[in-house]
């Protein structure tokens, strides 16, 4: 049987979320409730089972074993899976540093997209979540106010603040994101990221068809220089991020903008 929250969550995605319709669980079922267990505890433990077993493996049932406890008992909290994952979501939000507030744009722009780029590694699950729910819980509207902040101080005007925002961050999702599955695939093979990319690379050579293109690129890699694969993407990482910086800083003078 479907509940009437899941209904509505299938019926109506952009206006049903677990930050518009909290409820607290009535007396009667808290007192019921198992000793200890409350929404913080279950959400942390969603955290443990989403990085342990990945996104497409997670269940009510592996989480209430993972509680010790019914999975009926899991939703005196909450009322479906979708918002327990879009606690989740919001819990490791709180994890992006804030930015020094003595420091200028470039670099506080420089370290919260370093700090969304590690969170999007350290959770792969994030990703696919970040796109699927609205994103308006407490530690998610405290990051976008943080960007939100930088990006008005860059003095561009305010029509095109929008625009460098998602240049900035939509690159930062989808360089952290491929970076975060490339890690769990060299984690799941049981080799280290420079063991996985060189078997990876001799199987390529070995293929007659490949080796060609392969060949080809072997200039511009070893310009790109560093001696592993951390290093290589790590210089990829800040070259992009200061393009992208200096393109916003030609745009805004374009403008006669004054930065802030």
């Amino acid at each position: 049987m479907v509940s009437a929250s899941e209904s509505d969550r299938a019926n109506d995605a952009a206006r049903t979320s677990v930050w518009l319709g909290r409820r607290s669980p009535s007396r009667s079922r808290r007192a019921e409730s198992p000793a200890g267990l409350d929404r913080n505890r279950i959400t942390e433990a969603t955290v443990r089972l989403l990085d342990a077993d990945g996104l497409a493996r997670f269940s009510m049932r592996r989480l209430a074993a993972e509680l010790d406890v019914t999975a009926m008992s899991l939703y005196w909290y909450v009322d479906t899976k979708d918002d327990l994952l879009e606690l989740a979501l919001d819990s490791v939000y709180a994890e992006i540093a804030p930015a020094r507030e003595e420091a200028d744009w470039p670099d506080r722009l420089r370290e919260l997209a370093r700090s969304y780029r590690e969170l999007l590694v350290r959770h792969i699950w994030v990703s696919p979540l970040a796109g699927t729910f609205l994103n308006i819980g407490p530690n998610s509207m405290l990051f976008s106010y943080a960007v939100q902040d930088v990006i008005r101080a860059t003095g561009l005007p305010l029509e095109r603040q929008t625009g460098a925002l998602s240049a900035v961050f939509q690159f930062v999702y989808g360089f952290g994101t491929v970076e975060g599955h490339f890690k769990a695939r060299c984690d799941a093979t049981g080799l280290t990221q420079d063991e996985y990319h060189q078997r990876a690379m001799g199987n390529i050579r070995a293929q007659p068809h490949l080796r060609e293109i392969v060949e080809y690129s072997d200039d511009l890699m070893e310009a790109r220089g560093g001696t592993t694969v951390e290093e290589m993407r790590e210089r990829d990482f800040v070259f992009a991020l200061d393009l992208l910086i200096a393109g916003i800083e030609t745009m805004r003078d374009r403008t006669g903008s004054p930065a802030r």
